[in-house]
């Protein structure tokens, strides 16, 4: 397992292309939220102009799309193994759990924020969990 970094690249990365620190992953995958909430609201914007609904009704849980994507890119970066599927597993499994603990939490808002506030909940779990389960795993099981 080399940490051997790659030049000038953010998230910083292995020679493997995985995420080096849990402040890299938790950095750009919470950027990728807020892409997501900004996209949400000005479709939400858009079609609200247009009068083709109320402000507010998207399920904000489509933020999670960006940081989604950065969590699969770094699960491939990783070998085959024990260690990466369990780490995911768990980490989706309680993810998903406190972000609807979040979102039940948040019933009185518009869907558009609850979801929003769920997927950020599910965001900062998944990553901690994933980044620290699967470097725990990967040592012990070689």
């Amino acid at each position: 397992m080399s940490t051997e970094e790659q030049p000038r690249s953010f998230p910083r990365r292995d020679a493997e292309g995985r995420i080096l620190t849990l402040g890299d992953l938790l950095g750009v995958s919470l950027a990728g939220l807020v892409i997501g909430v900004l996209a949400l609201v000005l479709f939400e914007w858009a079609f609200a102009t247009m009068g083709a609904g109320g402000f507010g009704r998207t399920n904000g849980w489509l933020a999670v799309i960006l940081p989604v994507w950065l969590f699969w890119d770094d699960f491939r970066a990783w070998e085959f193994g024990a260690a990466r599927v369990l780490a995911a597993l768990a980490g989706i499994v309680v993810g998903v759990l406190a972000g609807l603990l979040a979102a039940g939490l948040a019933a009185g808002l518009p869907p558009l924020v609850s979801g929003a506030l769920a997927a950020a909940v599910f965001t900062v779990v998944y990553a901690v969990i994933w980044f620290h389960g699967v470097h725990w795993l990967a040592r012990r099981t070689g």
